[in-house]
């Protein structure tokens, strides 16, 4: 069971960390690194003079961009992992997962580790204002769990006693608010900062379907060649 987990998650978490960091560095990383201009004030927003919106970015930063590439894939990486072990308590209860059914999980842990924490914390670009980063990581963790328990309750729950305190947890953390600065500051222009929000979510939301859909079927897969246990 431990190697079938291992390699189901590491290989699906992998394979789409390469994909989720192409994805990023052609739609993210452009919008990223104009805010940066921005935020090092070789831009200024409403100054004297109107400034283009089609900037010269610069080369291609290798060493950068391979770290990236790197770091991504084993973030995902070790969200296949926990994806897969997830996958393994469910079937253990007596569910299959399949490759459709993968899909599904993906878009669940996309709910809970990126669309349900940006609802109150959406992805930002350098330089704007921002609460203290201990407060907004102590609410994003748990505004994570609390959606995450939220969904396998809806998802496996019996009644309406779960369903009722799946939706407590949903709203709970949102009800509390996220933590919000004192006043809004920033060199970058807003449209820039829509832009890379809704990149950033549109990647992570094909991302995490991808991880599901592979972290699926190579469960599936792994377990039709696993041993069938005998009766003793």
């Amino acid at each position: 069971m431990f190697s079938r987990i291992l390699t189901s998650g590491l290989i699906a978490g992998a394979a789409t960390g390469l994909i989720a960091a192409l994805l990023q560095l052609w739609f993210v990383q452009p919008v990223l690194l104009h805010a940066e201009l921005y935020e090092s004030g070789q831009l200024a927003h409403f100054g004297a003079e109107a400034v283009s919106a089609h900037q010269d970015l610069g080369s291609f930063e290798w060493t950068r961009n391979l770290l990236s590439v790197l770091f991504t894939m084993m973030v995902y990486a070790g969200y296949g992992l926990m994806l897969v072990a997830l996958m393994a308590v469910s079937e253990s209860r007596g569910n299959a997962v399949t490759a459709r059914q993968g899909l599904l999980w993906g878009l669940a842990g996309y709910l809970t580790m990126q669309l349900a924490p940006a609802f109150g914390l959406a992805p930002e670009v350098p330089g704007v204002a921002a609460a203290d980063v201990q407060l907004r990581a102590i609410w994003w963790l748990g505004t994570a769990a609390t959606t995450g328990l939220a969904l396998w309750l809806v998802a496996f729950g019996k009644g309406w006693a779960a369903w009722g305190a799946a939706i407590v947890l949903i709203l709970a953390p949102h009800l509390i608010g996220a933590p919000q600065p004192d006043s809004y500051a920033g060199p970058v222009p807003p449209e820039l900062s829509a832009e890379f929000a809704g990149r950033a979510l549109g990647a992570g939301a094909m991302a995490w379907a991808l991880l599901g859909l592979l972290a699926g079927w190579f469960w599936q897969r792994e377990g039709q060649g696993a041993p069938v246990p005998q009766a003793a």
